[in-house]
């Protein structure tokens, strides 16, 4: 639970657009396009090409886009028009998205290109040595996660130490295992090196491109981009804030932020409100090795208020899924007796319809569990981990 986390929390998404608008100026060749948020307009940049042929791409965060209709090969204006008008007129379900999809508000018109072969690549941190790698594979346009279930020895690795960058043999030696030769291997250590610099130089969590192509005239053009940011490092790139669509963005991950709170949802139906990321993520391992599942990882932090903890309720609670709440609280910075206090407080403020149970530990955790009970309130309390989460499994059925 705690490394499949680690991958998906404080990070922001952007674009294929946008992402492409920084490639480019790392010196990363992309087709030609332009975007557009009506039929019409994109019946114009089609037009505009002057080539007969043209992609329509649904701008969203999701991925999974052409297996749900977000992307479709047009070859006349007309065409162009209608299926733009399709895509933007309903909600766009992808693999990702559920059942209930996702509405599609801009779109990518780019310029058809032929292609020859594909291939994928990225940069992302290993977090096994705690160092950058970039990963290629000649199998592009497909889920890297595919490849390395099915065909592990496709993807070629290489390190990036601090400092740098992408060393020219190292480019070269991932352009020739990729079976690149000529001008290609020249162009695709230009790519390679602009992507490593880009991952490095605005704090990347992802960079990737897939499909990165080599034409039927000879080039490596960057057919689909993908970045994600560490939210964690945006205050250092404010020219990256005006990339961020909070229209895309799950709105109680965004009241959260607001708060203060570190908030992921997860699939589950136990919601946890827990003092510390650390201890977030063993709380979630716990519940899980007890058979549940938990819904969420929120860290309200060790200084957190009334206020902060009402607010943790109210986005936990807004889940329908969920069907018990586990607060789990280590009193160091924080004293147990504040944080029943504010337990009680908010438990008051919030419509409470499902089970909570509470574990203390730390300063003052005698005074705490005596003011829970002496409440009144149907709050069951945990003597410690093991019994909070099991009590919490069997609460949520």
């Amino acid at each position: 639970m705690a490394q499949a986390l680690s991958g998906t929390a404080s990070r922001m998404k952007i674009h294929e657009y946008q992402a492409k608008e920084l490639l480019r100026s790392y010196g990363v060749p992309t087709p030609s396009g332009k975007v557009v948020d009506t039929a019409r307009a994109a019946e114009s940049a089609f037009e505009s090409f002057g080539t007969g042929i043209a992609v329509v791409k649904a701008q969203v965060h999701a991925g999974g886009r052409g297996k749900g209709g977000g992307v479709k090969v047009v070859r006349s204006m007309e065409e162009c028009g209608t299926e733009a008008y399709r895509i933007l007129s309903s909600p766009l379900v992808t693999p990702q998205t559920g059942p209930e999809g996702v509405p599609v508000r801009k779109l990518l018109i780019e310029q058809a290109t032929s292609i020859k072969h594909e291939y994928y690549v990225a940069v992302v941190l290993d977090r096994a040595v705690q160092m950058p790698v970039l990963m290629a594979s000649t199998e592009g346009g497909v889920e890297i996660e595919e490849v390395a279930a099915h065909n592990p020895n496709a993807i070629k690795k290489t390190h990036i130490f601090d400092g740098r960058g992408l060393l020219p043999f190292q480019a070269r030696k991932i352009a020739y295992a990729l079976g690149l030769t000529g001008t290609l291997v020249d162009e695709a250590v230009k790519t390679l090196t602009g992507l490593v610099k880009l991952y490095l130089e605005k704090d990347c969590s992802l960079a990737e491109i897939n499909p990165w192509v080599q034409t039927t005239d000879g080039h490596m053009i960057a057919l689909d981009g993908k970045i994600n940011f560490d939210d964690n490092a945006l205050y250092r790139h404010k020219d990256l804030t005006s990339y961020r669509d909070t229209a895309e963005e799950d709105p109680a991950e965004l009241k959260a932020q607001e708060t203060g709170i570190s908030f992921v949802k997860l699939d589950g139906n136990i919601g946890c409100l827990v003092n510390g990321a650390g201890l977030a993520m063993s709380t979630m391992d716990i519940i899980k090795f007890h058979g549940g599942d938990p819904a969420n990882f929120l860290d309200v932090g060790g200084g957190a208020n009334v206020d902060q903890v009402t607010t943790a309720f109210e986005i936990i609670l807004a889940d329908p899924a969920v069907k018990a709440v586990l607060v789990n609280i280590f009193g160091g910075i924080m004293k147990c007796d504040t944080i029943a206090s504010a337990v009680i407080e908010s438990f008051k403020r919030v419509d409470f319809r499902v089970p909570l149970i509470v574990r203390l530990e730390g300063t003052n955790v005698e005074l705490g569990r005596k003011m829970l009970v002496e409440s009144g309130l149907p709050i069951t309390p945990a003597s410690d981990l093991t019994d909070a989460a099991q009590k919490a499994v069997k609460a949520a059925g």
